[in-house]
């Protein structure tokens, strides 16, 4: 009787074969997540490239077509950790389905649009929303149910997944913008989110439990979870009691300068910047996609280093030479490609998103099982940081006619963002529960 009670709790039991296997189901899982964050990835590299083919076609100032990307920015975070308790609550597939289908549709209504409500309706908010469920916080879910070990070589490995989407898209948009007009490429970025669904429901699964597996480097195996109702709620609940923390507002402060810096400033203007110094558009879009290249490097060597060394100084780290970087790039922004530039591209490649695995760690170190939900509020802080300078970043260039000051006052954030960090105090492995 015990047997059986045993092999009924544990599947694994009832197949001794799997144990065999030398390709645990969690790195079939994490390569699932890998590609269809890579489709997803579309909708990340086109506002760069909307800006000056909507000025030139409706006269809006790139100050109104900031204003709807900020709004995307903003909901692609404020969405993510409401997304997380609803993947505790439905299960991952059908909340990432539903969002690909939501991108899809706002991205592909846009080609009607002939008011800017309507670009903030169409990109900002449903392409917003679909891409806030489509954000970290689906990656960190992935590999807090599936692994228990090499945690921040895989949330390095996934959160690279969004750079290698921009390498391989951004390059094609950028063409289809100068050949054949924004609104193909808008097609574009809607078709390939809509080509990822069925390989999310057929291939993806929500927990170990669901093919009889533990989660990998677990000692023994995990049943699935009943559905968590009231996700909202919930939602709502871990960030009530993670405000009261001193590492939560710390983290969430400088991961808002880090979206400032990256998604905010350099994704959505850098382009724009480059061609006010004479370069050609597709030839600024191609050195976005060398970033991606050198971004998938970084991530998946940062995921690497947060396995063996202390979060909070690999952050200071990333945040001191970012700020190094920006506040050198104004001398470096040329009508032509030259090497001083091509290494600012590969150093800001390599730190893009760098920042993400040492974060998910500290999230985890301080908030425990709620650490997906926690990191979920901390990215959003990280897209409202980014909405904030997406908008601000096109007034100072409507005001000013040039976007140094934008550069120079980003460089001043992330020295503040590395202070910031080496602040959080490292929590006793012992002391380490969710947040009751």
């Amino acid at each position: 009787m015990t047997q059986t009670t045993e092999s009924a709790i544990d599947p694994e039991a009832q197949w001794p074969p799997r144990r065999r296997a030398r390709v645990h189901r969690a790195w079939f899982v994490a390569a699932v997540t890998f590609v269809t964050i890579i489709g997803a990835a579309a909708f990340r590299s086109l506002p760069g490239l909307l800006i000056d083919p909507l000025h030139q076609e409706f006269g809006w100032s790139r100050g109104t077509i900031g204003a709807a990307v900020s709004l995307n920015l903003a909901l692609y975070g404020l969405t993510a950790p409401f997304a997380a308790a609803l993947m505790d609550r439905f299960g991952i597939r059908k909340v990432v389905a539903i969002a690909l289908t939501v991108i899809a549709v706002g991205s592909g209504l846009t080609v009607w649009m002939t008011a800017a409500w309507q670009l903030w309706l169409c990109w900002g908010l449903l392409v917003g929303l679909g891409s806030g469920s489509m954000a970290l916080a689906f990656a960190a879910t992935v590999t807090n149910r599936w692994f228990t070990e090499r945690r921040g070589l895989v949330s390095g490995i996934l959160t690279a997944a969004s750079a290698s989407g921009q390498l391989i898209f951004l390059p094609v948009l950028s063409w289809t913008v100068q050949s054949h007009g924004w609104r193909p490429a808008a097609v574009t970025v809607a078709l390939a989110a809509l080509a990822v669904v069925p390989f999310v429901w057929l291939l993806l699964r929500d927990h170990p439990a669901d093919v009889g597996v533990r989660p990998y480097g677990a000692p023994e195996f995990t049943p699935k979870p009943p559905p968590v109702p009231g996700a909202a709620r919930r939602t709502l609940g871990v960030l009530a009691r993670a405000v009261r923390t001193g590492p939560f507002w710390l983290l969430a402060g400088s991961f808002a300068i880090c979206g400032a810096s990256t998604n905010g400033l350099i994704q959505t203007h850098f382009v724009p910047a480059a061609h006010d110094h004479g370069m050609p558009v597709t030839t600024a879009a191609s050195l976005l996609a060398v970033v991606g290249v050198f971004d998938v490097a970084g991530t998946i060597a940062s995921g690497w280093f947060t396995d063996r060394f202390e979060p909070r100084r690999l952050l200071a780290v990333y945040y001191a030479l970012r700020g190094v970087a920006l506040l050198f790039l104004p001398m470096l922004l040329a009508p032509g490609v030259h090497p001083p530039m091509i290494f600012f591209i590969v150093f800001y490649g390599l730190d893009w998103v760098a920042t993400v695995p040492p974060t998910l760690a500290l999230c985890r170190e301080h908030y425990g099982d709620d650490s997906a939900i926690v990191f979920g509020w901390v990215l959003a802080s990280h897209q409202v940081g980014a909405a904030v300078v997406a908008y601000l970043g096109g007034v100072a260039r409507d005001v000013f006619g040039s976007y140094d000051v934008v550069w120079y006052a980003a460089g001043a954030l992330c020295a503040a963002a590395a202070l910031m960090v080496l602040v959080i105090r490292r929590r006793p492995r012992a002391l380490t529960p969710a947040i009751a």
